[in-house]
């Protein structure tokens, strides 16, 4: 069984999780594609990066691809339009003063995913 991982070391994998969703779901929706696994393990990167965090390759992996499962899942529930507005939606949820009970549903979505695969 894995350690407890500390709740500031979960929040920021959380947190990631929600970054790289709203981050896949944008990229889809105005591109056509889907990031791939590496793809979001280097945005990860950059992410932490900028608030001086960092997480090994194969965590960064790990997350992108617990983010890729979540946005897909949303992709395939949603109109075209919805899935816009839930893309925008998310995105401006990165700002921390932005407040969005859509947001706030998935990112608890986001921690279950994390708690599931085993943080």
């Amino acid at each position: 069984m894995k350690p407890a991982v500390p709740s500031s070391e979960r929040g920021t994998r959380v947190a990631l999780i929600f970054a790289l969703v709203a981050e896949r779901l944008n990229t889809f929706y105005e591109h056509g594609q889907w990031l791939t696994e590496a793809q979001g393990a280097t945005l990860a990167a950059d992410w932490l990066a900028r608030s001086q965090r960092s997480l090994p390759l194969a965590e960064r992996r790990r997350l992108s691809a617990l983010s890729d499962e979540l946005a897909r899942s949303i992709a395939g529930g949603l109109s075209r339009e919805a899935g816009l507005h839930t893309a925008h939606e998310l995105t401006e949820a990165l700002d921390p003063n932005y407040r969005s009970e859509l947001a706030e549903f998935f990112m608890a979505e986001c921690e279950r995913m994390l708690d599931a695969a085993g943080a």
